[in-house]
């Protein structure tokens, strides 16, 4: 897993920090999704300035000690395809860190 992203917590709930990437380097919030009119809509979006990157889901590691985080779709014009990609609060709560893995091809 590689950290593409570290964020601290903002005071409306969200998230607020840079992702980097090799072709990405941006300012964004992680912020709640006040307007939620279904289960399947994103409980936050990701947002840089006034563009929508991408939404996230809260979401439960059960096989890990029941750990929580967020499931993290960005996309862009400039990516190939979507990042799927997961944030990771610290234990001692005062940062997160959005990490991404790369989907193992079929051989």
């Amino acid at each position: 897993m590689a950290v593409i992203g570290v964020f601290v917590p903002h005071k409306d709930g969200g998230w607020m920090g840079t992702i980097r990437t090799l072709c990405i380097s941006v300012k964004a919030r992680i912020v709640p999704n006040d307007n939620r009119d279904s289960d399947r809509s994103p409980d936050f979006y990701v947002v840089a300035g006034a563009c929508n990157l991408g939404a996230a889901w809260s979401a439960v590691e059960r096989a890990n000690t029941e750990c929580r985080f967020l499931k993290v779709q960005i996309d862009c014009p400039s990516l190939v395809a979507p990042i799927s990609a997961a944030l990771f609060e610290t234990d001692d709560g005062r940062r997160a860190h959005l990490v991404w893995n790369r989907r193992k091809l079929p051989s």
